[in-house]
């Protein structure tokens, strides 16, 4: 194995993942709370699922971006994880090249979506407050379907570049990757060549991603402000904000861990590298877990379900 990590070669076979490096012998002991936030995400987005399913009062316009954005959480946490626990619990580190190409699609592919999915939910937000007597005319099961469709081709095809660039650069340097999963710019910077297309296509792929998507959720949310504000009394303000808040905590904890994920991989060449992967990890586990609980606390309907569920 030794040999392949320093023969000359275009495409390596394999690829070797160090999971966290400088942490390897705390490798155990990280798997422990990794392993339960992936057991509470799996189990809270089936639940809503369920929920939202066998509850035909359910079947809107918010509770359907709701099961997709549960489903884009589930897919992007499962490309991850389960490769992430056998690193550490059975060092388990080689994935092969291809294997980790789709992985690579997978991870970003589903983090726009992840992304659209709110900016979905925010028109949600913003025709059920500034136009509520129109929502359901506006927001028919037609017009969600099509919003659910250009969400996913979006994201799909503007990912799709990323492991076809990643294919064609020769790495005859090392195939380890000091990482616990391929994400792109973990990958490309192995390779033994000028890298400036990934790397701009990249900073490409997230600008017009996630920046479109946070200047699209700013002004539905500065036209939600204004019409809340409008409002006459204190209480109809408040109790009309207080429907906004579960989607804004999920924002929340999405873009900010990702912001900072993605600048100190690209610029932060001083952070320890152990930091840097601890907090990726952060980005791609930490909302899945959080989501389902936000909803399933803040949201009246989801909550009152799941108490009949348990308690009936």
């Amino acid at each position: 194995m030794s040999d392949s990590n320093t023969t000359d070669f275009r495409n390596p076979s394999t690829f070797i993942l160090l999971g966290i490096p400088g942490l390897e012998a705390a490798h155990v002991w990280i798997s422990i709370p990794f392993c339960a936030m992936y057991a509470i995400a799996v189990l809270g987005n089936f639940t809503i699922l369920f929920i939202v399913k066998r509850e035909p009062s359910l079947h809107g316009p918010m509770f359907y971006f709701l099961c997709m954005l549960s489903v884009t959480d589930l897919v992007m946490s499962t490309s991850t994880v389960p490769k992430m626990l056998s690193i550490f619990w059975f060092n388990s580190r080689e994935i092969s090249f291809n294997a980790c190409l789709t992985q690579m699609y997978f991870i970003h592919c589903f983090s726009g979506m992840e992304s659209g999915n709110f900016v979905a939910m925010a028109l949600d937000r913003y025709v059920a407050i500034c136009h509520p007597l129109r929502h359901s005319i506006i927001l028919t099961n037609s017009v969600v379907a099509k919003i659910g469709l250009a969400v996913v081709l979006r994201s799909g095809i503007i990912t799709l570049p990323l492991p076809f660039l990643a294919r064609r650069w020769p790495y005859c340097r090392t195939n380890i990757i000091p990482h616990f999963c391929c994400g792109h710019i973990a990958v490309v910077t192995l390779a033994c060549a000028d890298i400036s297309i990934s790397s701009y296509y990249g900073l490409f792929d997230l600008l017009s991603v996630i920046g479109m998507d946070v200047a699209f959720i700013a002004v539905s949310y500065t036209l939600i402000l204004r019409a809340i504000f409008r409002l006459p009394t204190k209480d109809a303000r408040l109790k009309t904000f207080g429907t906004c808040i579960s989607h804004l905590c999920a924002i929340s904890a999405l873009y900010i861990p990702d912001f900072f994920s993605s600048l100190t991989y690209r610029f932060g060449h001083n952070v320890p590298r152990h930091f840097l992967v601890l907090f990726a990890s952060v980005y791609l586990l930490v909302p899945p877990v959080l989501h389902p609980i936000i909803y399933g606390v803040r949201t009246k309907q989801i909550r009152g379900r799941l108490l009949q569920l348990f308690f009936s």
